[in-house]
């Protein structure tokens, strides 16, 4: 049994084991399913992975056989053919058998130009990839005599012998360098880094040059049925004229045709319109056959077309969601492979203006990709400067050290956030993917001047003012104004999530702060809100004096007071938040963060605050420091503010039921859930739901109206995890904040960790940024034994997360496994999530 098939002739060898992707790589086994659908490929032989490494060894090979399958004096290529396209390969080969002989034969049938031009690629090649010489010395400008020649003395002065004339040696030293090439160092580390194993195999294909040198029509050309960009069906790509006629055409400027009609110049359905037809209709056959959208290799040799290869478009996401969409409805495959051929991820491109990729552009400083999407404006370096722009109507970048949640009016008013610190869970990252902002963090190459209002990176200066590109897809920032591709939400996109929903079988909720993340995340089709954080509700101007009047307040009585004018500002955000949601479940989370976030941080924002409460300068400084902690995360904050000052929660419960009355008397009757953060024992749980409850009471007897409500914990700490049995006595729900969860049980600061994470990654300590990818060994641990202990308490525990990680594929997999209710994420990421879950489906069903 021969080691290579001749694919042409592979029905008829008897006892040849078949041609696979895992024995002969993807090149092969496209090729093989050209031939059987009577495509007109021109004699191939595929070499398996098996021989390939006997070649790379030394191993000799039986080329008398192998060269017998073609005719005598045959033009060859080879080209590499691994399991997957993306895995690359040696370059491949062309004109292999060109000769001092082979020269003289092609020039007396078609001339010399031709012949020479043929010879001195060949020369080329085989001095750069073969001989590994210096490709720049053989760099020739035009395809002339004298350059061949000059090409030939170089190569024999190099290499100390004549260019080899033999083609069966050309040959063997061809397979024998691109095999080898294969095994080298650079090779396997580039191939692993795009996922292949460390035991990938590489398939080498054997093929007869279709020259394209006739005296009529000929030459090489690629086309492609759709645009790559939009998936829309369009004829696309090129060719270039050869022979005889293609020395005439460059002659008059024209060797490169379009290929459909067109007034700028010839086109190849003008010329050849036989061909050109040809071409359409294997195009539409191999959609059909393959079902894909291929792009094809072809040539013309006196108008005689041939098909070289044939590849998958390569493709934006906007593209492969309409291609997969398309598919189906023509129903070419099934709709669950529609949702199989779409990385969820890739979703996001299509959610978000994106660079356009075909644009060059200049590098200002890379960071940490931490919320998608790409946006213009100009430098500003303070949430006011944003605000300002954004009342004239100037897009801006807000550039920080890091962000706090007093930039949250920044945030809303820049058009993209850029931090020299933070990680993926710090707060411009988690409200940047909110917002749907885009946003880059850690960018630790720069270093920003608040003073002289300038950020300095790679030897690049910019103020305030100047304009940049922040792309949040790829974590890079460039300089200036870049082209932007615009998203693509369009029917197609809106037909894939239905298909998606139709398999999904996890809630999909979404993390929304304010009534507009609402409308976004009910656009999206989120299933309710999984986390509203009631604190990014009062850092507005006149939100914030109150609390300010409030934390500086000296008695409950005064404390009661402030709050009671922030009280009807509240509730007129949850009556929007419930009415956007039209009925479906609102998880809102009661105040989390530390009172000190509320404060000025400067002098003169210190003097302003002591004008605003007419109180001395001293006094505000003094509270200030009172208030400051060594460690605020784990400091005075969630329900521990809620124990010690218990009128914070009390006017927000009360602002929630009276929204809850005045929402169902207009519309669908709902039952709030009430969530309690960052608690640690069962009697914080007690404490606050008895006067949660006691608020309630007050309501109905006042307002004179019934209404339900659910209390729930947000699980963020070990302890509660470890804990859950006891609180799920007293909770309806559970659900678990992955952000803060995973850094209390690491220890490390989501804010600082992006600076060694990278370091940590590279050298193994662990295998994902715990911020990013959820950690299943170890936190996960911890949300299974909470899961177990809670549900073990009460069987009715409604189970989530509503962490970052919540619209990541693999956290979804996972909290599918323990049972899980529902998954709650930015709202952005709500169509990624629901992609991810249908997938799991499908696998199971698979």
């Amino acid at each position: 049994m021969p080691k290579y098939l001749t694919l042409t002739d592979y029905a008829q060898i008897t006892g040849s084991a078949p041609i696979k992707r895992q024995t002969h790589g993807w090149r092969a086994k496209c090729l093989q399913r050209l031939v059987r659908l009577d495509m007109p490929v021109p004699q191939t032989i595929a070499l398996s992975f098996a021989v390939v490494r006997e070649i790379a060894t030394g191993a000799q090979m039986n080329l008398r056989h192998l060269l017998g399958h073609f005719p005598k004096g045959q033009l060859l290529s080879v080209r590499p053919s691994a399991e997957h396209p993306q895995w690359g390969g040696p370059a491949a080969i062309l004109n292999i058998g060109m000769n001092d002989e082979k020269h003289a034969e092609i020039a007396a049938a078609y001339g010399e130009p031709v012949a020479t031009a043929l010879y001195l690629r060949f020369v080329q090649s085989y001095a750069a990839h073969v001989a590994h010489l210096d490709p720049d010395m053989f760099d020739a400008t035009e395809p002339c005599l004298p350059a061949l020649q000059a090409a030939l003395r170089d190569y024999e002065a190099e290499t100390e012998e004549p260019f080899p004339q033999s083609p069966a040696q050309q040959l063997a030293d061809v397979l024998r360098s691109m095999a080898r090439a294969w095994e080298g160092t650079s090779a396997r580390l580039l191939r692993q880094a795009k996922g292949a194993p460390l035991d990938a195999g590489l398939g080498l294909v054997v093929q007869a040059m279709a020259g394209g040198i006739g005296a009529g029509e000929s030459g090489a050309g690629l086309i492609r049925f759709i645009d790559a960009e939009t998936g829309m069906p369009q004829v696309t790509g090129r060719f270039k004229s050869r022979g005889v006629h293609g020395q005439e055409a460059m002659k008059n400027g024209a060797d490169v045709l379009y290929l459909t009609r067109d007034k700028r110049g010839p086109s190849l359905e003008e010329r050849c319109p036989e061909a050109f037809a040809e071409l359409l209709r294997h195009g539409e056959f191999a959609r059909r056959r393959l079902r894909e959208e291929m792009e094809i290799e072809f040539t013309l040799d006196d108008g005689n077309l041939w098909v070289l290869d044939a590849v998958t478009v390569q493709r934006s996401s906007r593209a492969s969601v309409r291609v997969a969409v398309d598919l189906a409805n023509d129903g070419i495959i099934e709709r669950d492979e529609a949702l199989m051929r779409i990385q969820p991820k890739a979703l996001s491109d299509l959610l978000h203006r994106q660079v356009d990729a075909r644009t060059k552009t200049e590098l200002f400083v890379r960071g940490i990709a931490a919320s998608p999407g790409a946006a213009i404006g100009r430098v500003v370096f303070s949430s006011t400067a944003a605000q300002a722009c954004a009342s004239r109507d100037e897009p801006c970048i807000l550039v920080r050290r890091e962000t706090t949640p007093e930039d949250i009016r920044g945030m809303h008013s820049a058009q993209a956030v850029l931090t020299e610190r933070g990680g993926m869970t710090s707060h411009a990252a988690v409200i940047g993917r909110g917002l749907g902002v885009p946003c880059v963090v850690g960018a630790s190459g720069m270093q920003i001047d608040e003073r002289r209002k300038t950020v300095h990176a790679a030897g690049r200066t910019l103020s305030e003012g100047d304009m940049l590109t922040v792309d949040g897809t790829n974590g890079v920032v460039l300089i200036g104004e870049v082209p932007l591709l615009e998203p693509a939400l369009d029917d197609r996109f809106t037909t894939l999530l239905d298909w998606a929903d139709a398999r999904c079988d996890i809630g999909i909720r979404a993390n929304a702060d304010t009534p507009a993340d609402a409308r976004i995340a009910r656009g999206f089709k989120a299933q309710g809100i999984g986390l509203c954080r009631t604190e990014h509700m009062f850092f507005e101007d006149d939100r914030l004096t109150l609390m300010r009047e409030m934390i500086f307040a000296d008695t409950s009585e005064d404390r009661k007071d402030s709050l009671e004018r922030l009280l009807p500002m509240q509730r007129a955000d949850f009556i929007d938040l419930f009415e956007i949601m039209q009925g479906q479940p609102v998880c809102i989370r009661l105040f989390d963060p530390p009172l000190h976030e509320f404060l000025p941080h400067s002098r003169e924002g210190m003097r302003f605050l002591a004008d605003a409460l007419d109180k001395p300068l001293s006094e505000i400084t003094r509270r200030a420091e009172a208030l400051s902690e060594f460690n605020p995360m784990l400091g005075m904050r969630g329900v521990r503010l809620g124990v010690t000052i218990p009128e914070i929660y009390e006017m927000q419960a009360r602002a929630i039921f009276e929204a809850t009355v005045e929402v169902s008397r207009r519309a669908t009757p709902i039952a709030p859930e009430i969530m309690i953060p960052l608690v640690s024992a069962m009697r914080e749980v007690e404490l606050i739901k008895s006067r949660i409850d006691a608020v309630a009471a007050t309501v109905r007897s006042r307002m004179g109206v019934d209404f339900d409500y659910r209390i729930g914990v947000m699980v963020e700490t070990p302890r509660a995890a470890l804990r859950a049995g006891d609180i799920a006595l007293h909770a309806s729900f559970l659900s678990f904040g992955t952000n803060d969860l995973t850094q209390m049980t690491y220890g490390l600061s989501r804010d600082d960790a992006g600076r060694f994470m990278s370091d940590y990654v590279q050298q193994g300590v662990f295998p994902e940024d715990p911020f990013h990818t959820l950690d299943l060994d170890g936190v996960g641990e911890l949300l299974q034994l909470g899961a177990a202990r809670g549900r073990k308490a009460r069987e009715d525990l409604t189970l989530s997360i509503c962490g970052e990680h919540g619209g990541n594929p693999e956290s979804i997999r996972f909290c599918r496994e323990l049972g899980f209710d529902y998954v709650s994420c930015s709202p952005f990421r709500v169509p990624v999530a629901r992609l991810a879950a249908a997938q799991l489906v499908i696998e199971e069903l698979g």
